[in-house]
């Protein structure tokens, strides 16, 4: 995103969200001029500018200083998201609990001074009951009650979703076990076990741990083959995430591991992690193929690469091959599945989405978009996209669980 877009939408929304937050929890539930009022205020002040600030600093911060404002500053991305959902919820509970207060109010105005109508047997006051003058301050006190109430249960559940969230996006992926038959392929690949992950997303707030921990998950799955499909890092130099990085080369597979670019290599500088993957013994696809027993696997560029000289060519990768043998193409965006179906592609591993990684744009995303997640087909070209192990921005993915995926490979033919 410019500067320029950035500033002109993203900053005025954030603002506005901000502002409401504010109004909601801070200056409906505190008094003017009071010390929770002051500190309230100066919280929310604080939480956006580590919001705004974290972005960027991820690559203008010194390391350590990157993380210290990551943490609150990610975090409260999901944080004011899930509170702003909540108070809006709120707004629909806020009426009928004023109505409530107002009606016991003016039941217990009339029973004092014994001037209250007479509603027959057993009925309470309507809703329209005027409360008299004397009882102003009353019901600004049970306003001010009510808007305490609905303030902290929004802060409940937003701070239950963001925790939820933080555990399931830190905590380990879970495994799946996908079979996937594909016509072309050869006798001697059926049941061929490709270990599939994405979108890693090494960052400020992720790193050394996190790769070791992925790598004991994969070598457990005792897969044929690891393909890595982009996204390994978010926007970070080798010489700050390099260490991070280094426990792929513990990753363990009879015929290979493999690696292709995803958008933020790009972001980052490809060459540098192309050349510093290699080194620790995975194997990039940048527009080719090799060929294993029973069928082909290829590998494209991200289609964000051709902002940078390096864009995806179906035709290096796809062209000239044997059309009686399947092809496994390796592909970050699910988007590139239009070209890979034009080459015939029988199978495309992609990652990208995330899943939506945060609800409700986990359910958004799929109302327009059918490849968020999981399998699809086109034509002859099955595709599946992985959510991902990593997160983008906050440390937290609520629907959208973390995942590295076996796909076994099945022949008609075996």
């Amino acid at each position: 995103m410019s500067s320029a877009l950035f500033v002109a939408l993203v900053l005025p929304a954030l603002a506005g969200a901000h502002f409401y937050v504010w109004w909601r929890t801070v200056r409906a539930t505190t008094s003017p001029g009071s010390w929770w009022r002051r500190a309230g205020t100066a919280l929310i002040v604080l939480l956006g500018l580590l919001l705004v600030a974290a972005p960027p600093g991820e690559r203008a911060l010194p390391p350590a200083l990157a993380t210290a404002v990551g943490w609150p500053g990610f975090t409260w991305m999901a944080g004011l998201l899930y509170l702003t959902l909540a108070l809006l919820a709120g707004e629909a509970v806020r009426p009928l609990l004023m109505r409530v207060a107002r009606r016991r109010l003016a039941g217990d105005t009339a029973a004092e001074d014994g001037r209250g109508r007479s509603h027959g047997a057993g009925s309470a006051p309507g809703p329209d009951v005027p409360v008299p003058a004397s009882a102003d301050g009353l019901l600004a006190s049970r306003r001010l009650f009510v808007s305490r109430v609905v303030a902290v249960a929004a802060g409940t559940a937003a701070g239950a979703a963001v925790g939820y969230g933080a555990y399931t996006a830190l905590g380990p992926p879970r495994v799946r076990h996908l079979v996937v038959p594909l016509a072309r392929l050869g006798p001697e690949a059926h049941g061929f076990r490709i270990a599939l992950i994405s979108d890693i997303h090494l960052n400020v707030l992720v790193g050394r741990s996190r790769t070791r921990q992925l790598v004991d998950l994969l070598n457990r799955t005792e897969p044929d083959l690891v393909a890595l499909v982009g996204d390994l890092v978010e926007d970070a130099d080798v010489k700050v995430q390099g260490r991070a990085a280094e426990p792929l080369k513990d990753l363990r597979a009879p015929h290979g591991v493999y690696y292709v670019t995803g958008n933020h290599e790009f972001y980052s500088g490809a060459e540098q992690w192309v050349r510093f993957v290699r080194g620790l013994g995975l194997r990039p696809l940048r527009n080719e193929r090799v060929a294993l027993p029973g069928f082909d696997l290829a590998g494209v560029e991200d289609a964000s690469g051709a902002d940078h000289g390096a864009g995806p060519d179906y035709e290096a990768a796809l062209g000239g091959r044997d059309r009686d043998r399947a092809v496994v193409l390796l592909a970050h965006q699910p988007a590139q599945v239009t070209q890979a179906a034009r080459y015939g592609v029988d199978l495309q591993l992609s990652g990208h989405t995330h899943g939506g990684q945060l609800w409700p744009f986990t359910r958004l995303a799929s109302l327009v978009e059918p490849d968020v997640a999981g399998l699809s087909r086109y034509g002859d070209t099955v595709l599946y996209v992985s959510r991902g192990t990593g997160f983008w921005g906050p440390p937290v993915r609520l629907d959208a669980d973390p995942e590295i995926t076996v796909v076994e490979l099945t022949s008609p033919r075996a």
